[in-house]
């Protein structure tokens, strides 16, 4: 599965934010965890450019409002989502750190926990 070159352009910091907040209770741990090991290994400075590329089209799925199957669709909305991340987490595991594991555990309880305060 490539994703990077037709999604890509899709991908922003503000737009993975937005999303990720926008559907954190909805999709939970199983999509918000790799989706931020993701982001965090995208931040690093030793990850080559073709992992980043990788990374950038997964990230750029997810927050496409459009994609193979609609997110709206309760249970299967965003299989398609998970399955983009977890092929590019694949990908790019070497260059996941503890630190990075440890990041992305912290923010994704962070977003769990305030999607139940809302």
């Amino acid at each position: 599965m490539q994703t990077a070159p037709q999604y890509e352009r899709h991908y922003n910091d503000d737009g993975f934010w937005k999303k990720v907040k926008h559907v954190a209770a909805l999709v939970g741990r199983k999509v918000l965890y790799p989706a931020l090991q993701l982001y965090y290994v995208l931040q690093s400075k030793d990850v080559p450019v073709k992992a980043k590329t990788l990374i950038i089209g997964a990230l750029g799925y997810l927050i496409l409002p459009a994609d193979l199957v609609p997110d709206f669709i309760p249970a299967l909305g965003f299989t398609d989502d998970l399955t983009a991340l977890l092929v590019a987490l694949r990908a790019v595991g070497k260059h996941v750190t503890p630190e990075i594991r440890r990041q992305a555990k912290e923010q994704t309880d962070r977003l769990l926990s305030e999607g139940e305060k809302q």
